[in-house]
């Protein structure tokens, strides 16, 4: 049988290596599409039966690994312990005697995510879903029993010890099912259908679109000098850290479950090091702050990434050099929110850039959130940076950066782009046919040479003056000659539709109102021409009359009308008109 690739603009079964392969390929025959939420019901205990799988095995090499009783008395508990470190991969906090731990590994959130992508693509692969705006449908269908399964799981592993929090549970697991399972869904159905993330990104208005941009480019480059940061000072403490992993004497498998754990928190380390780079820092327990006013920390548990930690006393000078991290992440930022929309009006740049700004604090808040945490009661039950000061800073920090560099990005952007630059506003050339000035088009009307006009949302359009107005002509004014006078509409409905003739058949009758109406818009169309051409002798007589006598000064803007008013406008898309729709 011979194999057929994906068309696009279609839908197609497409098997990938681990799925099973497609029943109408193999047969031959045509399958009819599975229901959408009893499909993604199948595949939210899918993903989520694996995960479980894995974590269980896991478990059960570390307690394989470490000394214990026999398998059948600690066999409820290893299953226990398996469910928790499930829902800790899900972000779910759950309480102890005494306090509660809530400072979770955001790196474990990797498993399920994958997992739940994976599965949204077997659903968008076996259900028939029409368009991408539909995602939403199957990414619910995902989430909801997802977030049921984590539910349950969170009342099951529940003892006299351990708590989850079950209202965190349903909240987390339809959040990453919807997030990770909607993605998957928009990725196979863009396969399949061939379109490309360029082409979804140009669906979103011009703005907007840069907004996003700026926002993920600001917020990736305070993530990478995070992780250079937290890199360095590991380095610099490698020797402690090795010595901390000889006094935890772990073995070889301990040792690669230690390291796995590490990995996991790597994400949360990342975090904290970007807060020290916005300048308000972190704290490990109470009465404790980490930043590059200082350092004041206690004991610490015995993890070999903490090493990375510098001593009690003044911040290393070395570190000081990552206080430039928010600025250099604010210019990127800036530039390239101004890269696909720049803006006509400079002084409308800094203020985009400065919304990048804060759209990148309110970023940082919630990672910040979701960072840190508790580990336990006592001392160690305030671990993380303040979300709200880490947010304030930021705004503040890459905003006015990032305001800086759009500024001058928009700048460079636009100086090379005056009026004269486009072959419909050359200097000479005829204006394009189409509406006339006040439609938000600039590249309909001739602007003189010095007017600036940009591709952005603003454009710069000359303003009819008040006798240009609605097509008519200024109070005690006649009509020049030889323009058709206007019938009035009550005489065209009457022409129109005479009353005293029998009614035609409905097509000659429906081709006699057209010609009518072309007959109308020619008239009109002439009648407009003959009162530009009025208007611009008019204006020339009354340059001529201004250039005989001498300058001087004189009140009353409104007497000259040699003066062209430009007015701003925003330009909407061909979809956001109000054009009939067939």
């Amino acid at each position: 049988m011979a194999r057929s690739n994906p068309v696009p603009g279609s839908i197609s079964r497409v098997s990938t290596p681990g799925s099973p392969p497609d029943p109408a390929r193999r047969t031959g025959t045509s399958e009819a599409p599975r229901p959408v939420y009893s499909t993604g019901g199948v595949a939210a205990a899918t993903s989520a039966g694996i995960g479980l799988a894995v974590i269980v095995t896991l478990t059960m090499v570390g307690w394989v690994a470490a000394p214990h009783e026999t398998f059948g008395e600690e066999i409820v508990d290893l299953l226990q312990g398996a469910v928790l470190a499930w829902l800790v991969g899900h972000h779910v906090s759950f309480a102890v005697p005494g306090g509660s731990i809530s400072l979770l590994p955001l790196g474990l959130v990797l498993l399920p995510g994958l997992l739940l992508y994976r599965s949204g693509r077997w659903v968008a692969r076996n259900c028939e879903i029409g368009r991408l705006r539909h995602v939403h449908r199957a990414a619910v269908a995902i989430a909801g029993p997802y977030a049921a399964i984590a539910g349950t799981l969170a009342l099951l592993a529940r003892t006299d010890a351990v708590e989850p929090s079950m209202p965190r549970a349903l909240v987390m697991g339809f959040l990453i099912a919807f997030l990770a399972g909607g993605l998957g869904v928009l990725r196979q159905l863009m396969r399949d259908k061939g379109v490309v993330a360029r082409d979804l990104l140009a669906l979103m208005p011009a703005r907007s679109r840069s907004l996003l941009v700026g926002m993920l480019a600001s917020t990736g480059t305070l993530l990478a000098g995070g992780l250079l940061l937290f890199l360095a000072a590991l380095a610099v403490s490698l020797p402690e850290a090795v010595q901390t992993t000889r006094l935890l004497g772990p073995g070889w498998v301990g040792g690669v479950l230690l390291l796995l754990i590490q990995l996991a928190y790597l994400p949360n380390a990342v975090v904290f090091a970007v807060c020290y780079a916005l300048g308000p820092g972190f704290a490990v327990g109470e009465m404790t702050v980490v930043a590059p006013t200082g350092v004041s920390v206690g004991p610490l548990p015995l993890l070999p990434m903490l090493a990375a930690l510098p001593e009690n006393g003044a911040a290393p000078v070395v570190s000081l050099a990552a206080l430039a991290v928010p600025f250099v992440a604010g210019a990127v930022g800036g530039v390239l929110t101004q890269r696909s929309a720049p803006d006509v009006v400079s002084e409308a740049a800094p203020l985009w850039g400065f919304v990048c700004g804060v759209t990148t604090g309110l970023l940082c808040a919630a990672l910040g959130e979701l960072a840190g945490g508790a580990l336990g009661g006592d001392r160690l039950s305030d671990v993380g940076p303040s979300a709200w000061q880490v947010g304030l800073v930021a705004a503040l920090e890459v905003g006015v950066a990032a305001a800086v560099a759009a500024w001058a990005a928009n700048w460079w952007y636009t100086r090379d782009s005056p009026a004269a630059a486009t072959p419909d506003t050359a200097p000479g050339a005829a204006p394009a046919p189409g509406p006339g000035p006040g439609t938000g088009s600039a590249a309909r009307v001739e602007l003189p040479a010095d007017v600036p006009v940009g591709e952005g949302l603003a454009t710069v359009t000359p303003l009819r003056p008040r006798e240009d107005k609605g097509g008519g002509v200024a109070v005690g004014e006649a009509p020049p000659a030889g323009a058709p006078e206007e019938v009035p509409a009550a005489e065209e409905g009457a022409d129109a539709a005479p009353a005293a003739e029998p009614a035609p058949p409905v097509g000659e009758e429906r081709e006699r109102r057209e010609r009518e109406r072309a007959e109308r818009a020619r008239a009109r169309a002439e009648a407009r021409a003959a009162r530009a051409a009025e208007k611009e002798r008019r204006r020339e007589e009354r340059r001529a009359r201004r250039a005989e006598r001498p300058r001087r000064w004189r009140r009353g803007a409104a007497e000259d009308e040699s003066e062209e008013l430009y007015g701003i406008t925003y330009e909407a898309g061909p979809q956001d008109g109000d054009a009939p729709r067939t």
